[in-house]
């Protein structure tokens, strides 16, 4: 046993080893680069955009967009990709509405923590069958999480009647100290009005770059996305290190739609399913690799404040959402064609999402678990 958990530590430590250097040195002054000229640009065309209130508003909308895109960092980091992210950001938001309103299909009111708990299951739940399906039914994970994003958005309809929820006018209000409670969450702020979403961003960010850098099963992670079959051979867990990020991401994303359920104060059912494709924007925007086997916290959240920088400036301009989604678009094409010309430079290619399920399920088979 020995033996099989230091080549697990050696095969781990290679990729990581790897990916630094110079490499992500580059990458990371390029995404400080970007993100200072273009915030000059909008300066210059709109000198407001620097103001207090512009700057609070682009942070507010980077934090769900980091949070998610941290999470699906590490899944791309194991060669997978996780599609249903805004489809559960809305379904926590909207079950815990209902449990804790005991609205819509929910069979009467309760108290907030139970509300939250059920929340907490059934983001648990969902994650654990898209791991299912990935692991063992061989299903690429980004077919498996399509069927669930359609899922969960179904669900939420279910939930609510396919009507909004909102504590303030709820037939059955709960007490007000639980949604004085729910409310400072996500909407209190701290000195000079910086929200306090900020500083759930920063924890969570905390707990990823751990995760991630200082950890062997943030090693692993890379190892398995650069190469599963070799994670395989060397005794590496892979299906059960592939489930666990995909259960990161659903609750990553759950927490991101409780986190906005609680500043807004409402929510409705199709909260959440304009995020899925800016997450995927701002992680390969970031760094992470389709091919698998790179990415890093620092790159995620750069790529989101990049994305939220050109909407907040977009908007601040008076360009409507269209124009914003053709610049998301063409930004995700060109970072995509960057890492594609990477990847086969290396060698790699980006099939690593189906050949990561078979690697999978060919661990279970083989009875490595």
């Amino acid at each position: 046993m020995a033996d099989i958990g230091s080549r697990g530590d050696h095969v781990g430590a290679a990729p990581a080893a790897a990916s630094g250097g110079r490499s992500l040195l580059w990458r990371t002054s390029g995404l400080v680069a970007a993100i200072v000229l273009v915030g000059l640009f909008f300066w210059t065309q709109k000198p407001a955009f620097l103001s207090l209130g512009v700057i609070l508003t682009m942070i507010r909308s980077m934090v769900s967009l980091g949070i998610i895109a941290m999470a699906q960092m590490l899944a791309l980091l194991a060669g997978e990709l996780d599609l249903a992210v805004g489809a559960l950001y809305g379904l926590a938001a909207n079950t815990l509405a209902a449990f804790w309103l005991g609205e819509g299909l929910a069979p009467t009111s309760m108290h907030l923590a139970w509300a939250l708990l059920i929340t907490l299951g059934v983001m648990l739940a969902a994650g654990a069958i898209t791991a299912y399906a990935t692991t063992v039914l061989r299903i690429p994970s980004f077919i498996a999480t399509l069927g669930m994003f359609s899922i969960a958005q179904g669900i939420e309809l279910f939930l609510g009647n396919a009507g909004n929820f909102n504590p303030q006018y709820s037939a059955t209000p709960p007490p007000e100290g639980q949604v004085s409670f729910f409310r400072t969450l996500g909407s209190s702020e701290l000195p000079l009005g910086i929200p306090i979403q900020v500083v759930w961003l920063v924890g969570v960010a905390i707990v990823f770059y751990v995760l991630r850098h200082k950890t062997v099963f943030g090693f692993r992670l890379a190892a398995i996305g650069e190469n599963p079959e070799a994670a395989t051979a060397a005794t590496l867990k892979v299906g059960r290190y592939k489930s666990i990020v995909l259960m990161i991401t659903a609750l990553a994303s759950g927490l991101a739609g409780l986190l906005d359920f609680s500043y807004t104060g409402s929510i409705g059912p199709a909260s959440g399913l304009g995020l899925t494709f800016p997450v995927f924007a701002a992680v390969v925007i970031g760094g992470s690799s389709l091919s698998g086997g790179k990415g890093t916290v620092i790159g995620a959240l750069l790529g989101a404040l990049l994305l939220a920088e050109l909407r907040t400036g977009l908007a601040v301009l008076g360009a409507g959402d269209r124009v914003q989604l053709v610049f998301v678009g063409t930004i995700t094409i060109v970072a995509v064609a960057l890492d594609h010309v990477t990847s086969r430079r290396q060698g790699r290619s980006f099939p690593s999402l189906q050949r990561g399920a078979a690697a999978g399920s060919g661990e279970t088979a083989a009875g490595a678990g």
